[in-house]
Formats: C-alpha cells, structure tokens, sequence
C-alpha cells in the first residue's frame, strides 16, 4: 500500500509541476484585527531533526498610518524571527530584519517563499502536513494578533535546496 501512494504521489507532482501549478497553496484562512487582516498563513512540513520551519502569509494594513511586524512566538518555537531571502549573481542569501518589517497604510505585504518569510527556530516537534500552528504576531502601531499557520504538503517546486543558500546573514 505504501508503494501504491507513493506513486500516486509521483504521479501528482508530475502532474502538477507539468500543469505549471503554483506553489503557493491556496488556504482560506483570514484573520482580521482592527486595521490589519493577514490571509492565508502558512508552512511547510519539516522533516524529523530538523530545527527550522517557515511562516508565511500576506498582511494588509488597511488603515491610514504604517505598522510594523516586529515579532511572532508559537508554542512549537523557541523563537521566531523575521527574514528576507534575496538573489543576488546566483547565490541566495537570507538576512534577519531586526527591525522589523514594514507594513505601510493601504498595502498587503507578501510573506512567501524567496522573499520576506518568519523562521521557526529550534521547533519542538516536525511541523505534519494538515495540521495547524498556533502563533501571535506583534506590531507596532496596533495590536497583536493570534493566528494559525496551516501546514501545507510540500511539492516538487519547495523543496529545499542547501546548495546556493548563504546563512551567514543571520
């Protein structure tokens, strides 16, 4: 049976890669506080051992005066910091934004894969596809919010690859 899913599997990534299907999963979830609404927060499953995970999601601020995402906690983090990935002459690197990240008056910030991102460090447990990650993400400029990251399964285009990637930065 597992050889059975395994290739029904195969199949669908084929499938989906040859379809030019997206990568960024399409979840439903939105929470909304005051002038801020974040829809769609997400993650990908990690595999046993591994330390990290990512957070990502889309932040509109619908209000007349910029906020900044200045933090996150989860209960299945030790931490959690907020990171750009840049490309640059081939070699992609990752920077920590101490200072938070600008969300300004009437726009949606984009947290997604190759860009800006949230990392879970030193997880507790694997984060399992379907199921969700409780977490709070904090601003300046308006109040907290509670949130739940959907773990969403990987496909062929996620997948890391170490090669090519400076953490130096961070």
């Amino acid at each position: 049976m597992k050889t059975f899913n395994a290739m029904v599997a195969n199949v669908f990534l084929g499938v989906s890669l040859l379809s030019g299907a997206v990568s960024t999963p399409v979840v439903a979830d939105e929470f909304v506080a005051g002038e801020i609404t974040i829809n769609n927060p997400w993650s990908r499953p990690t595999p046993p051992g591994a330390p990290m995970g990512v957070g990502y999601m889309a932040i509109t601020n619908n209000g007349d005066s910029d906020v900044t995402l200045t933090s996150a906690v989860t209960p299945r983090a030790k931490s959690v910091s907020i990171h750009e990935s840049t490309m640059k002459d081939g070699i992609m690197s990752m920077r920590s934004l101490t200072e938070g990240l600008a969300i300004p008056a009437g726009e949606t910030v984009e947290l997604k894969p190759h860009s800006y991102h949230l990392m879970l460090e030193k997880l507790d447990a694997p984060l399992k596809a379907g199921e969700s990650v409780p977490m709070t993400v904090n601003f300046t400029g308006t109040a907290a919010m509670t949130i739940e990251l959907s773990v969403e399964p990987m496909d062929g285009d996620m997948q890391m690859n170490e090669q090519g990637m400076d953490h130096s930065g961070h």
